[in-house]
Order: structure tokens, then C-alpha cells, then sequence
């Protein structure tokens, strides 16, 4: 009889045959070499902790605006900066006047319409070439706050293939740069204007630590910082090259080494090569930086400029107040979106679409379960909720810290074999939802099913569909009925509109002008005390051929509520303005 102690039955074994474990590729890694380490033995960043919002440049009128396809106009650089400055950005870099009319006259533009508020400073871009130098200080005339931003490429590939100089040949080119820029200053600017200077050693990630220190104190030997006259030193990370703790080893050797560290603002300018830009920045302000630089929504070159809105919102979920107000942060993403002419990704952190929204079930039931819990918790403790310490599973922040709303998006059961609401509403009857209608409407799905438990089938979807969004003409609802239009435009290209129409019962005819009917339909609603601001729209046919219908969806903001609005119309302008009427009475009918 064998010995039981010699079975292997019911032991487990490890697996350690090869066919489970990562194999090399063919990829071509020879062509690549790895960053350098900093030698640090005593490094002390690990153990810090970012306690206090750091200062803040926001780049997206130059860094960002180079690099889109179709870069802002000036109506849309107005409208960013507006937004910056509305938001609390204290230091705002405007543009590279050298480059061209379009950025030149950009800035003199806020500064002769006095659109810069006395406690911000604008900074401007420029390489170090005399003439660009001069024409970049001549565009500063009169403004009350303002920094020049010189630049010079210092690493190695750059030295040795772009400029074929030695170090001290780049050096100089620095060190000549800054000594124009206060010469310039000098000569065209006057008392009016508080003038700051900040020098950035481009691709600072790949130029030897000891060479960039170099350049820099030799910058600071011309700049001759002292108390009241602060130099910028920003450290960019040109290309990400290196793991954000390689960053941050990298800021701490630097911030130590520099002479006259009191009066250096060290600044942080990451971009997203690999990703970690965030972190990248985080570690850095560990590291001794005092500001960064980036855009909204990561914005920039390749993949981009760092995080502005993560980096703030991630000190806000800390308890850290970012001094910047990320409260409406629709309204952010909007005119960002409209500025930049890109759409944020509906992922994108605090931002996105379905950053607040649950789709798994267990989640949606540990969220339920998490605010029902911060209501007893306050109740007990005799305050609001809005008064006790934010713990609800899944979700980092209050949603309405930022003027959004937890929703529990709600898919038809998989066993109807139809998917979820959005596939129903396109397959079953040609309306592709845009993503935030999807999450209104998965609202009211909810509270269907609240209501009345069991499956939501196909028939209810479009049941509940119907009845909140498209007019039935045997039991017409809401504030107003249209029943015909026509629209004129001027020689000036303004659209002016007249509409037959009842509201609240009483029959009336609406006119209105703007640049479009959409434009004209709201100043008519305007005219019986209707407030309506267009927020989003989007459009597309529901078939093929000559007597197709087009869907028109609508976004606007009615009074206090933001609401979407569909109509149907063979014509797109009916439709649209059968979407707005949509909209007006679902909010007559919420407001009931």
C-alpha cells in the first residue's frame, strides 16, 4: 500500500512551465537607451506632502493653441482667456508674439480693452533672437503686469544636431538672450508696466544636470535676482523621458544646487509622453518646485501638455484648496471644448461624461448604499451632509462639488437579447443619443424601474422615450405648441424669425433675430419671458434619400435647469426648432 503521505492529490503545484510566462518580442529595443538615474542618497521628496496649492501658469493660449489643427481664432482665444481668468489663473501665458500678426495683436487686444485684471500677469513667449526679443517686448506696451518668457534648447541631441554648438556656445546664446530681453524692457516699457522675466533650458529632461544648472546661474548672473525681483526658472519637460521619481530626483538636485534659491521661482512644465505628467508634476512640487505650468484638460503637443484640471481637482480631493474654482466644471469643459475645437474624452478625470456615472450593478448598489449612509452619519452628528468627511465607495468627490450628479446608468436586462438604452433607441428607431442626453434619459429609465421593479423592455424604453421628449398631438403638453414659421435673412446675414405659435394656452406669433434660427427662436422665446442659452446641439438623418428625417438634439440651459430637447422634421431647421420646444416644455413640466 503506497504511503499517503507520497500523493499529490489535492496538493497544489506550482505552475512554472515556460508556455506561462512573458516571451521576448521582436520589437526593436536596441535603438533605445534608458534615462539617467540621479544619484541622491539622502533624497528627502518621498516623505513630503503636498499641503498648499502651488502657483499656477496656464499655457492653453500658446502651448495649447500651437498645437491644434485648426488653431483659436480671436474670438475663441478671448473666450479661453476669459474663462482662465474667471476660474482664478493669476498667471496666464497669452502667446508667442513674434510669431506672427495673429498672436501680436491678440495681446495688444487685452491690454487696450483693459481685459486683464490688475493681479494678473500675462506672459508671453520668445526664442533668443534679437528681433524676435524686440517685437515681443513692444507688445507688452501698457499692460500693468507681465513677464517675457525666453527659451533655448540645452541637450545634448539639440546641441549637437540642431545648433552644432559646444556648451558654452548654448550658454551664451542664454545668457545674450536675457541680457536683450532687459535691455528691451528698458527701452520700450515704462513705469506703468511690473515686469518679470522667466528663462526656460527647453528639454531640461535630457540635458545634463550639471550643464542646466550651469546655464541657469549664468542667467541668473545677468537677471541679478534679489528681494522684489524673483527670476522664473521653469524646468520643462520638453519630451517625458524618465519615471516620474527620476522627475522628481532631478528637481531636488536642482532646487538644491541653485545659488540664490530665495529668490528663484522653480516652475514645473511636464508634458505626457508616457503618461505620467501628473505624477511627474506631483512629485516635482514634493521636490521643492513652487509652480506649474499646463493646460486644461492636458492640452498640448503629442499627447500633451500636463493636467491643469486633474492636478487642481486632485488637491481639492485632499482637502487641499486648489484656488482655482473647478465648480461648474461642465461649463469648463464646454468652452473648452468650442475654444479648442476637441472634445474631452468621456473618461477624462472629474471631467468626463461617465466619470460619475455606474454601469455595474454591485457598484451602483455599494454608491446607493454609501449616500444613504452619509445621510444617517450627518443626522447623527446633528449637520448636513455637505458638513461631515466625503466616504461614498467608487466615487473620490461629491459629484456636486462640481455642479454634477451621480447617475446610475440602467441597460435593458441582457436576457431580452437587445442590449442597453442607447442600442435600443438606435436600432429600434435610428436616434443616436448624444452621450449626455444618454445619461438624462437612463435617469428617468431608473426611475421606472424604481417604480415598478422588473425587466425595462424595448416597448417601455420607447414608451417613456416618447412621452418625455416628442409632443403627442392628441394630448399635447408643455408651454408652448408651434404650429408654422418662416425665416428671412438680411443682407448682413442676420436671420430674423417668425413663428405661429400658443404659450400657455394663448395663441401668438414669436419674432426673434440672431445669426441663425436657432439664435432667432431664442431672442423670440426671450420676448414672452422665456430664458434659454444653447449649451450643445448635434444633428444627423434617420434614413437615406430625399424625404429622409433629420434628429436634432438640443442642450440648454432654462433658467436655473439644463435640459435636452429631440425633434423629428423631414426639415433640419424644423427639427432644430422642434428640439428647442422640447426642451422649454420639459422644463415647464419639471418645473410643475
Amino acid at each position: 500500500m503506497s504511503n499517503p503521505a507520497d500523493s499529490t492529490i489535492g496538493r497544489s503545484t506550482p505552475v512554472t512551465t515556460a508556455a506561462h510566462f512573458q516571451r521576448p518580442t521582436a520589437m526593436p529595443i536596441h535603438k533605445y537607451g534608458r534615462y539617467e538615474q540621479v544619484d541622491i542618497a539622502d533624497r528627502t521628496w518621498p516623505n513630503q506632502r503636498i499641503t498648499k496649492a502651488p502657483r499656477w501658469l496656464s499655457t492653453d493660449l500658446r502651448d495649447g493653441n500651437q498645437a491644434l489643427i485648426d488653431p483659436m481664432s480671436p474670438v475663441r482665444k478671448r473666450e479661453m482667456f476669459d474663462l482662465l481668468v474667471r476660474m482664478g489663473y493669476k498667471e496666464i501665458e497669452v502667446g508667442f508674439p513674434s510669431s506672427g500678426a495673429t498672436d501680436f495683436d491678440f495681446v495688444r487686444s487685452i491690454i487696450e480693452d483693459g481685459a486683464i485684471p490688475d493681479d494678473v500677469t500675462i506672459s508671453v513667449l520668445t526664442q533668443a533672437r534679437e528681433e524676435l526679443i524686440e517685437r515681443t517686448v513692444a507688445s507688452l506696451k501698457g499692460a500693468h503686469r507681465a513677464t517675457v518668457h525666453l527659451y533655448n534648447a540645452t541637450a545634448p541631441v539639440w546641441r549637437e544636431v540642431v545648433f552644432r554648438g559646444s556648451r558654452e556656445q548654448v550658454k551664451q546664446i542664454a545668457v545674450d538672450g536675457t541680457r536683450l530681453v532687459m535691455e528691451y524692457a528698458e527701452k520700450l516699457l515704462d513705469a506703468r508696466t511690473t515686469f518679470g522675466y522667466q528663462y526656460s533650458p527647453e528639454i531640461f529632461t535630457d540635458t545634463e544636470l550639471d550643464f542646466a544648472l550651469d546655464v541657469c546661474e549664468g542667467v541668473m548672473d545677468v537677471w541679478q535676482p534679489e528681494a522684489g525681483r524673483e527670476i522664473i526658472l521653469n524646468l520643462p519637460a520638453t519630451v517625458e523621458r524618465s519615471t516620474p521619481s527620476t522627475h522628481a530626483d532631478r528637481f531636488e538636485w536642482m532646487s538644491r544646487n541653485l545659488s540664490r534659491r530665495e529668490f528663484v521661482c522653480l516652475s514645473v512644465h511636464p508634458h505626457n509622453d508616457r503618461g505620467t505628467a501628473v505624477a511627474a508634476a506631483e512629485l516635482a512640487l514634493m521636490a521643492g518646485a513652487d509652480r506649474i505650468e499646463g493646460c486644461l484638460f492636458g492640452q498640448g503637443e503629442r499627447t500633451g501638455n500636463v493636467d491643469l484640471v486633474t492636478l487642481g481637482m486632485n488637491l481639492f480631493s485632499q482637502g487641499v484648496d486648489p484656488q482655482i474654482d473647478f465648480s461648474d466644471i461642465d461649463e469648463i469643459r464646454r468652452t473648452a471644448e468650442y475654444c479648442n475645437q476637441m472634445e474631452v474624452h468621456p473618461r477624462h478625470p472629474y471631467a468626463g461624461d461617465l466619470v460619475y456615472t455606474a454601469f455595474s450593478g454591485s457598484h451602483q448598489d455599494a454608491i446607493k448604499k454609501g449616500f444613504e449612509s452619509m445621510e444617517t452619519r450627518a443626522e447623527a452628528a446633528g449637520k448636513t451632509v455637505d458638513d461631515i468627511e466625503w466616504a461614498v465607495p467608487y466615487l473620490p468627490i461629491d459629484p456636486k462639488d462640481v455642479g454634477r450628479s451621480y447617475e446610475a446608468v440602467i441597460r435593458v436586462n441582457s436576457q431580452s437579447g437587445k442590449g442597453g438604452i442607447a442600442y435600443v433607441l438606435k436600432n429600434d428607431h435610428k436616434l443616436d443619443l448624444p452621450r449626455r442626453m444618454q445619461i438624462e434619459f437612463s435617469k428617468l429609465i431608473q426611475a421606472k424601474t424604481d417604480a415598478e421593479g422588473g425587466e425595462v423592455t424595448p416597448k417601455d424604453i420607447w414608451g417613456v422615450f416618447q412621452d418625455e421628449y416628442l409632443p403627442n398631438p392628441d394630448n399635447p403638453w408643455g408651454r408652448i405648441q408651434v404650429r408654422a414659421g418662416q425665416t428671412t435673412t438680411d443682407k448682413d446675414g442676420v436671420d430674423t424669425l417668425t413663428v405661429e405659435a400658443t404659450v400657455d394656452g394663448t395663441d401668438t406669433v414669436l419674432t426673434g433675430s440672431g445669426n441663425g434660427p436657432i439664435s432667432a427662436f431664442f431672442d423670440a422665446l426671450h420676448s414672452v419671458g422665456i430664458d434659454v442659452r444653447l449649451l450643445d446641439y448635434t444633428e444627423h438623418t434617420m434614413s437615406e434619400g430625399a424625404s429622409a428625417q433629420a434628429a436634432s438634439y438640443i442642450e440648454c440651459a432654462i433658467e436655473d435647469k439644463v435640459l435636452w430637447g429631440i425633434g423629428i422634421d423631414a426639415n433640419t431647421t424644423r427639427a432644430s426648432l422642434k428640439a428647442v420646444v422640447s426642451a422649454v416644455n420639459r422644463a415647464g413640466r419639471s418645473a410643475g
